[in-house]
């Protein structure tokens, strides 16, 4: 096969705990920016989150929260899958040519 992609892991935050929930907000995941940079996210990048308390998954976007502030928040509709207190690990991919991967 000629031209193939690959989908690969490209970030990590792992075993985060979520401190807000917030149902009424538009949508996304807020992140401390220190976290996003350290894990290489960028704001509005699309990350997956995974609910280690509860199983689900979900796929959303990140945006910026305050450096140093610890916060990780579900917004939007995303809320009523994840509580506050909970542990979640972020995910982000990118695509990688066959040969590279």
């Amino acid at each position: 096969m000629e031209d193939v992609m690959r989908v690969m892991l490209k970030s990590k935050i792992h075993r985060a705990h979520v401190t807000e929930a917030n149902i009424d907000y538009e949508g996304s995941i807020t992140i401390d920016k220190r976290l996003m940079q350290e894990a290489d996210i960028l704001p509005y990048e699309q990350v997956q989150v995974l609910n280690v308390n509860n199983g689900a998954r979900f796929e959303t976007y990140a945006i910026e929260a305050e450096p140093g502030s610890g916060e990780i928040g579900i917004q939007g509709a995303a809320a009523r899958l994840a509580t506050v207190g909970d542990t979640v690990i972020i995910l982000s991919y990118c695509q990688v040519e066959d040969e590279k991967a």
